[in-house]
């Protein structure tokens, strides 16, 4: 296994790895280990199908299905198929996944360690993920800042705090009533300690966000919103390319993270699975 940096701040790629043959565990800790060293890993040229992508992804934790569940695999509930292609007039996946900050599950009670891509079908033009490095906007916060959000709980439901107009491509995906009915309100820290690497970072003040527990809710966005617009800047930033045959995996717990809008016309389709932090 080789491992090159994506970029000066985070993100590795690896080569030198088959995830259609099984690791050991020896080769697997290799690769956790580098995984939450590098917070984004790329598995260039890969060649899975459902069962093998589902298995790998069990090694990182307990796969949890999407709330969307009108796009699951029809081999694997735990994938959730994304993609902008129409066929006989009916959608193959879920179109627009999450083209603004956030983190996902955040807005559930044991959130998620890790989301993993499948590239399937790129697009000619775009298609790019957009990855904010949290532990760095964490340590480049003031002495007092760090101070006055080292206790503040953060309020987080399903949705992007900055638009809730269905109607829009940047809101977060639309959920059915029934769908609506199973999200709650859940509570976590603004300034979370990283549950594998023990650093601090700054945890989804972008997107599922919508309050601070017993501030008042003006107060409780203008801060969120200040935190975002630091946690967001281009210097935290790192933007990943996708190629037929990647498989990418990125670190919920250190990171927020981006879809970019490409062209409805434009043929775009990966799988999805994301992890939920174990031993909850």
């Amino acid at each position: 296994m080789q491992l090159r940096p994506l970029s000066d701040g985070f993100g590795v790629e690896v080569d030198g790895v088959d995830l259609a043959s099984p690791l050991t565990n020896v080769a697997f800790k290799e690769v956790e280990r580098a995984f939450f060293a590098g917070q984004v890993m790329v598995f260039r040229d890969q060649r899975l199908a459902p069962a093998l992508f589902h298995a790998f992804a069990q090694r990182f934790g307990p796969p949890e299905p999407h709330v969307i569940d009108q796009f699951h695999h029809p081999a694997c509930a735990d994938i959730l198929i994304l993609s902008n292609v129409i066929k006989d007039g009916v959608p193959t996946g879920l179109a627009d996944a999450g083209t603004y900050f956030h983190t996902d599950y955040s807005y559930l009670d044991i959130p998620a360690r890790c989301t993993m891509l499948y590239s399937i079908v790129v697009p000619k033009i775009g298609g790019d993920t957009l990855f904010a490095n949290q532990y760095a906007a964490y340590d480049d916060l003031s002495a007092a800042m760090k101070a006055r959000i080292e206790n503040l709980v953060g309020l987080h439901h399903y949705g992007n705090r900055d638009d809730l107009n269905e109607a829009s491509r940047t809101v977060a995906s639309v959920l059915t009533d029934e769908q609506k009915d199973r999200m709650n309100w859940v509570r976590h820290r603004i300034a979370r300690t990283h549950p594998v690497t023990g650093r601090k970072a700054l945890y989804a003040v972008s997107g599922s966000s919508f309050g601070i527990e017993g501030m008042p809710d003006d107060e409780a966005i203008a801060l969120l919103d200040e935190l975002k617009a630091h946690a967001t800047q281009r210097k935290y930033q790192y933007r990943l390319k996708y190629r037929v045959g990647d498989l990418v995996v990125w670190d919920n717990a250190s990171l927020l993270h981006s879809a970019t809008l490409i062209d409805p016309s434009d043929a775009r389709t990966l799988w999805r699975i994301t992890v939920k932090e174990p031993g909850n």
